[in-house]
This record gives C-alpha cells, sequence and structure tokens, in this order.
C-alpha cells in the first residue's frame, strides 16, 4: 500500500523552520539550505514545495498572519466572550498576549517587515486591517456604547482603526521587550475605556 503523504503538514513544518530560524538569528540569515537542516530534511523536499527562498518566505508571512487571527479566535472562546465588549477587548488584548508563540509570530512579523519594503506581495499581507475587521470592530464598538447607553458617535470606524494600530504597536513593544505585558494591558485597557465612553461619563473603569 503506498504511504500517504500529508502535504499540508510538511508546508507546515517547513513554515516552523523559517520562523524559528528568523526569530533565533535574523531573516538574512535563512536560506533553503538552512530551513532543511532545521526541519530535518532534504534540500530536495524544501525545494519541491518552494521553488525559492522568496516563495517560502511570503508563504511563512502569511501562515503567521493566519495564526495570529486565529489566535484572537481562540482568545475569545478563551474569555467566554458574548457580549460586543467583552469580544471587542478579547480580541484586541489578544495581540499583546505574552505566550511563546504569540511572541514567536510577532517576532517573526517584524523580521518580515524589512522585505515588504521591496516585496508588495508581503506588503499587502501585513497591511493594516482590511476593510472587513475595521467594519466588524465598528460594529462592536457601537455596540457596546450603546449598552453602556452612551450617546451614538460617528467615529467608531476612525477609533476601530486606532484601536488595532495601537493594540499592534503595544504587542511589538511586548515582543521586543520593550514593555511587560501587563503595562500593555494597561495602556490598551486605558484605551478601550476612552473609546466606549467610560472614563469621564460617570461609568466604572472596566478591566482587561
Amino acid at each position: 500500500m503506498p504511504k500517504i503523504v500529508d502535504h499540508e503538514e510538511r508546508r507546515r513544518r517547513l513554515v516552523d523552520a523559517v520562523w524559528a530560524l528568523t526569530v533565533r538569528g535574523g531573516l538574512e540569515q535563512v536560506t533553503l539550505r538552512k530551513v532543511a537542516e532545521q526541519a530535518g530534511v532534504s534540500m530536495g523536499q524544501v525545494q519541491h514545495y518552494y521553488s525559492s527562498m522568496q516563495a517560502l518566505v511570503r508563504d511563512a508571512l502569511d501562515r503567521a498572519v493566519r495564526a495570529v487571527n486565529a489566535n484572537i479566535e481562540k482568545a475569545v472562546e478563551a474569555a467566554g466572550a458574548t457580549t460586543p465588549e467583552a469580544v471587542l477587548r478579547a480580541c484586541l488584548h489578544a495581540l499583546i498576549s505574552p505566550d511563546e508563540e504569540s511572541m514567536r509570530l510577532m517576532r517573526f512579523s517584524l523580521a518580515a517587515a524589512g522585505r515588504a519594503v521591496s516585496d508588495p506581495t508581503m506588503a499587502r499581507v501585513l497591511a493594516p486591517g482590511d476593510d472587513e475587521l475595521l467594519s466588524f470592530t465598528a460594529g462592536l464598538i457601537t455596540a457596546a456604547r450603546q449598552e453602556r447607553g452612551v450617546e451614538p458617535r460617528e467615529d467608531a470606524r476612525m477609533d476601530a482603526d486606532i484601536s488595532w494600530a495601537l493594540a499592534t504597536s503595544l504587542g511589538v513593544d511586548v515582543a521586543l521587550g520593550y514593555r511587560s505585558p501587563e503595562t500593555a494591558a494597561r495602556v490598551l485597557s486605558h484605551h478601550i475605556d476612552q473609546v466606549l465612553g467610560v472614563l469621564g461619563s460617570g461609568g466604572h473603569e472596566a478591566t482587561a
């Protein structure tokens, strides 16, 4: 009986090797040969799935972004978030998670950002939140404000954009050791409180 090859698992293994090598020594030090050694496979197997280092890095970056999105969904589930405010907080705070896998993904994405300057394909992957994400987040903000009895405002989409930009920046700070996860969480919580009209509105200040 012929052996069944899990091609997706092999690609994931190679991508994982790229992540590990990049975090350890920087993306400029990663080569197809080093990826093969890290993954414990032959050069031929690497080249079978990826024709060039550029193609491998692009896939590694795309998968990193998808992994971050999956972590956000897991954070919402783990928090048992059901209200718009709880979902909003869980989504944004997922980007400053101190767990090892989240930090590795953030550090890899940072290392890959340099390549985006000359690679439009990678630049698109790393682009700020898309229209769907911003619309979804703006909806959460509007609904959370309504639940708190805050007067409707027209800035929900702008607040959504700023919120993701801040969460991403804080996630970078945590990944690089510039801030502790606790400090980043306080900053992000304060921002969310202001966005929802908690501070200065007679409401309570929610926690992360």
